[in-house]
């Protein structure tokens, strides 16, 4: 009797459980879908900030508007295909295609070691973390442009540090700085281009 009771009770409690979980995927998908959606253009915009501390950016908005797509709702204006989901990945591997290019074509130019290259990468993220919380006497913009200059200046210090401890000259030093300065902020130019594009296509898929 008392294990009737107890299976009772526990799918009682599991049928409650189901019950309450598809309402509110229901409310989730239907009433809560423009939430959704500016849930999704919102975190695609703040992906795409990411990129200028060298972090994945792009490459989180595409499996943000994925998941939506998999997940999200199937059918209406807010509803957000694959062909979107797609034409974000191409931007997204050709902004990864175009920032290797630039930072690695600016490095074997000017002869840089592999150690310079990973100084140059760390300290091109301090840099734009310290640039972002500076920022610059620019309406708006302020925050962007001082990571962009930021983590070009920071990408430079970290190279001359690098190629600095190897025993190489100060004007050594000075010329692979420079080449991972412009290295750095072309790629990450080129690479929030791309994140641009990224978050203009998730816009125009939720509300047309």
């Amino acid at each position: 009797m008392t294990d009737f009771l107890a299976n009772g009770i526990i799918e009682t409690g599991w049928q409650w459980l189901q019950s309450g979980w598809d309402s509110t995927v229901q409310v989730a998908v239907s009433g809560g879908g423009v939430a959704l959606a500016i849930g999704l253009v919102l975190l695609c915009l703040v992906s795409w900030f990411l990129n200028l501390i060298s972090l994945p950016g792009n490459w989180l908005a595409i499996l943000a508007m994925a998941l939506y797509a998999w997940l999200g709702p199937e059918s209406g204006r807010i509803h957000v295909g694959m062909i979107p989901v797609v034409a974000a990945f191409g931007l997204g591997l050709l902004g990864e295609i175009f920032e290797f290019a630039a930072g690695a074509v600016g490095a074997s130019r000017a002869g840089a070691s592999r150690r310079a290259t990973i100084y140059a990468i760390l300290g091109s993220m301090v840099g734009a973390i310290v640039g972002g919380i500076i920022g610059l006497p620019v309406p708006v913009l302020g925050p962007v442009l001082a990571a962009l200059l930021f983590g070009g200046l920071g990408a430079t210090a970290g190279a001359m540090l690098a190629e600095w401890n190897d025993g190489k000259s100060w004007r050594e030093n000075w010329r692979i700085g420079r080449a991972a300065f412009w290295g750095r902020t072309t790629g990450t130019v080129g690479k929030m281009v791309a994140g641009l594009g990224i978050v203009v296509i998730c816009l125009f898929s939720v509300i047309l």
